[in-house]
């Protein structure tokens, strides 16, 4: 089954280095669609079908935390499993996500098998 992902983070850069990332995993991937930051993020996930979402931290306008708040209070897409992928490396920060129901966690830099193995457990766990 291909998934439909989201890709949020303020570096253009990044979003092309985490997709080709997510592509040469070999993560099964359909549509690949990206976001600035968690509010264009929010928009997008009203207007798009989106299986999983791929963030960071670390971002302008609403940063990653806000965008997982806002998403957990909406009834129709706040099941979509989010995974941040950032260089944020405060224990206070991530534990702040855990309790909001993020799904995973990559440390930046990361490796493709890393991505996959990360990805393919929380679709799993999802039931996706």
């Amino acid at each position: 089954m291909a998934y439909n992902v989201l890709i949020v983070d303020d570096s253009q850069t990044m979003r092309k280095v985490i997709r080709k990332t997510v592509m040469l995993s070999g993560f099964d991937i359909g549509e690949c669609w990206e976001a600035g930051n968690g509010q264009e993020a929010l928009e997008m996930v009203h207007t798009r079908w989106i299986d999983l979402i791929l963030a960071d931290l670390n971002m302008p306008v609403m940063n990653g935390l806000e965008m997982l708040r806002e998403l957990r209070k909406d009834a129709l897409n706040g099941h979509i499993p989010v995974v941040f992928i950032t260089t944020e490396g405060s224990e206070q920060r991530l534990e702040e996500a855990r309790a909001l129901g993020i799904q995973g966690y990559v440390q930046k830099p990361f490796y493709p098998e890393t991505i996959r193995d990360v990805l393919t457990r929380v679709m799993e766990v999802s039931g996706a």
